[in-house]
């Protein structure tokens, strides 16, 4: 049976719900993404460690969960919040519910919320820190912990979701994921192809199966790898993945790309391209609300085509503080921000969204043939 539990805002809001998943007690920062599907995709995307999600899609759950579509290891985000949970979800690939998933992985569900209403407020007044609990349901207690519980910006989120050592990888790509209209210039998965290092800071399963599948080997290491230790990989190029949280505080990162930068060939995503910003010379800040979820339209400033892309990120590079040799190749159209970059003389370009699209549109698959391209 699920019990009440409630959802504390640090300007004073409470919301009442249902418990589901797991029980306990959380603190973190409260974000919603506005994807339709793929619950089970954001639940396992590391780059949420830290942050309390609120789905804006009101039924969640109808397709149950399965082990092929989660994208790391374990789960990182601290709570996961909707407006309805089913409860016996109908799907041919399902293997249990997400009530289940969530309980198996620690981590607390809440429902039954006016999570309209919830977005709004993170709309109008920005992403704020919020307590999550079963335990204590006393509205003023937890007001009080919202407002005293630490903020995300500054913090090194990155050291709790990379991996311990290196490791080769070898899963291929799902056939669901092989669409006949995916524009990729090459399908082969033997990995005998261009040696990619791809360096971890929370990384999404599915990009490093679309380099295997663009026939790459692909090595991954630990997001604090030294530029020495890649090199004496002698890779082809290097992929830097996405990952969670502030990137300025990632000092060893960033140091890591300066020693890379013209000696190969780099592609970054989401808080790679950030990173990469930075190590350019550049500077990140915060949004006011973010950017989550499967629909966000981006003007690609080299063809004038308008993507539809899968995006997951709090923090973006500002365009005026890049180096004059940095250009700004992507733009996202609600609100101007960066979201691709691409040095002219180094070879090195990064989108701030995800081409791996999972979940999510294929419209941007193309980018990870423009990296096999810049390897030849």
């Amino acid at each position: 049976m699920s019990h009440p539990a409630k959802l504390a805002l640090a300007d004073g809001t409470v919301f009442t719900g249902r418990q589901f998943g797991s029980e306990g007690e959380v603190y973190g920062e409260v974000v919603f993404n506005t994807s339709m599907t793929g619950y089970q995709e954001i639940i396992t995307d590391p780059s949420y460690n830290g942050q309390i999600v609120t789905m804006t899609y009101p039924l969640i759950g109808n397709y149950g969960v399965n082990s092929a579509d989660v994208e790391s290891k374990g789960t990182s985000l601290r709570g996961f919040l909707c407006k309805e949970l089913c409860r016996e979800p109908s799907n041919f690939r399902s293997e249990k519910s997400l009530d289940e998933y969530l309980r198996e992985n620690g981590v607390i569900g809440l429902e039954g919320i006016d999570t309209r209403m919830l977005v709004k407020k993170l709309r109008t007044s920005g992403a704020m820190t919020g307590v999550l609990s079963t335990t204590d349901l006393d509205d003023a207690s937890l007001i009080a912990k919202a407002q005293a519980a630490p903020q995300l910006v500054g913090v090194d989120l990155v050291k709790e979701v990379m991996p311990e050592q290196a490791d080769d990888w070898d899963q291929k790509l799902h056939d669901i994921a092989r669409h006949p209209t995916t524009p990729l210039p090459v399908r082969d998965d033997s990995g005998a192809g261009k040696h990619v290092v791809a360096i971890d800071y929370g990384m999404k399963w599915n990009i490093p199966r679309h380099l295997r599948e663009l026939g790459c080997k692909v090595t991954v290491v630990p997001g604090n790898a030294t530029a020495e230790e890649i090199l004496a990989l002698n890779p082809d190029g290097v992929f830097l993945s996405n990952g969670p949280g502030d990137p300025e505080p990632l000092d060893y990162a960033i140091k890591t790309i300066q020693g890379l930068l013209g000696k190969k060939p780099i592609f970054g995503i989401c808080l790679g391209q950030q990173l990469l910003g930075l190590a350019l010379g550049g500077k990140t800040f915060k949004l006011k609300f973010g950017h989550r979820g499967a629909n966000q339209p981006v003007l690609n400033r080299d063809t004038g085509r308008v993507e539809i892309t899968s995006q997951n990120h709090g923090f973006a590079v500002n365009a005026d503080t890049l180096p004059a040799e940095a250009e700004v190749t992507h733009i996202n159209l609600n609100d101007n921000t960066v979201e691709g970059i691409r040095h002219r003389g180094l070879k090195a370009f990064g989108v701030q969204y995800h081409p791996e699209s999972s979940a999510g549109p294929h419209d941007s698959h193309y980018l990870f043939g423009e990296f096999l391209n810049l390897m030849n």
